[in-house]
C-alpha cells in the first residue's frame, strides 16, 4: 500500500497502458495494400493473335513479369492484389512463342478495364461545383489592362565568347 501511495501517477499510467493494450485486441492494425505484377485486362488479351511477333505482344501487354532462362519461349504475366478485408486477387497470362512468333496463349478469367477499376473500390470523387458567374457579377470586376505590343528583340551576336578562358 505504501508504494501506491507514493506514486499515484505511476499507477494511473500502468492502468492506462493496460487499457490501451486490451483495446488493441478489438482493433485490427492497418495493412498496406500490396500490388504486384502486370495488370492485364480482357481487352488486351483479345488483341493478341497467334503469329504476332514478340515485340507486338510486348507492345500490347507490356514487359512480362517473369521470363525464365530455362523457358525462353514462354512469358508469364502475373498479377496479385492483397488488400485488408478483401479476398486476394491473382491472375495469370502465359504466352508461348515458337522462335520469334506467338504460337498460343493461356489466360485466367480476366476482368475488363472498367470492371478492374470498379473492383479497386475507390471512393467516388467529390462533385466539383460548376464555376459560373452571372453577367452582373463579372461586370463588377475592372477590365483587364491592355497588353502592350511585343517589342522586337535585338539580333543575336555573330559569335559567342569561349566557354573556358584562354590559357597563356
Amino acid at each position: 500500500m505504501f508504494i501506491f501511495h507514493r506514486a499515484p501517477g505511476r499507477l494511473g499510467l500502468a492502468l492506462l497502458l493496460g487499457a490501451a493494450l486490451s483495446a488493441c485486441s478489438f482493433l485490427e492494425p492497418y495493412r498496406v495494400p500490396v500490388v504486384q505484377g502486370n495488370v492485364v485486362t480482357r481487352e488486351q488479351v483479345e488483341a493478341l493473335r497467334p503469329g504476332m511477333s514478340r515485340i507486338q505482344a510486348r507492345d500490347i501487354l507490356g514487359t512480362p513479369l517473369l521470363t525464365s532462362v530455362f523457358h525462353a519461349d514462354r512469358w508469364d504475366y502475373v498479377f496479385t492484389l492483397k488488400r485488408q478485408g478483401m479476398e486476394p486477387q491473382a491472375r495469370r497470362v502465359t504466352l508461348y512463342f515458337k522462335g520469334e512468333v506467338l504460337e498460343r496463349f493461356e489466360a485466367d478469367a480476366l476482368p475488363s478495364e472498367t470492371e478492374f477499376v470498379a473492383s479497386l473500390g475507390r471512393q467516388a470523387e467529390p462533385k466539383v461545383p460548376v464555376l459560373e458567374a452571372a453577367l452582373e457579377k463579372l461586370q463588377e470586376f475592372p477590365a483587364p489592362a491592355p497588353v502592350p505590343p511585343a517589342q522586337a528583340l535585338p539580333p543575336l551576336p555573330a559569335s559567342y565568347p569561349p566557354l573556358e578562358p584562354a590559357t597563356r
